[in-house]
């Protein structure tokens, strides 16, 4: 995928929930607020989503673009 489509379907996500896979395994689960060039992203309403299904409240947080390994986004 080029980095303009990655853009383009990241610009479509804001204000969707997205499922963010990081390095060490953690999965995390928000609503995109934004993104930059290094691809951080700013997630609202963010929740850690376990292995079993259950997830725990991280409220709004900044995600750095280093760790992170996948970004769902929304279904269209």
């Amino acid at each position: 995928m080029s980095v303009d489509m990655a853009v383009k379907v990241l610009d479509e996500s804001v204000g969707k929930i997205v499922l963010i896979k990081l390095k060490g395994g953690k999965m995390i689960r928000g609503t995109l607020q934004g993104f930059d060039q290094h691809m951080n992203l700013s997630l609202e309403k963010a929740e850690e989503v376990a292995e079993d299904g259950g997830s725990s409240s991280l409220g709004t947080l900044i995600v750095r673009g280093d760790n992170i390994i996948m970004i769902s986004p929304p279904p269209a």
